[in-house]
């Protein structure tokens, strides 16, 4: 998918988040990667192979809630 040079990290790599945004859509909290990775504003992810990412959670958002 990713048509830059050099080409961005794959999502399967580690430093896949510095893909470059293809498609941002803050109003509902997500964006597309051009590794085709959907990241979520509660740092959760959709990998392009379907599997899911759980959003990182810290000890303080579990006492907020």
């Amino acid at each position: 998918m990713c048509t830059h040079r050099p080409a961005c990290p794959t999502a399967d790599r580690s430093g896949h988040h510095a893909a470059a945004i293809v498609s941002a859509h803050p109003e509902q909290g997500w964006s597309l990667l051009c590794d085709g990775t959907i990241v979520f504003d509660d740092t959760g992810e959709l990998l392009p192979d379907g599997s899911v990412v759980a959003p990182l959670r810290t000890l303080s958002h579990a006492l907020a809630a």
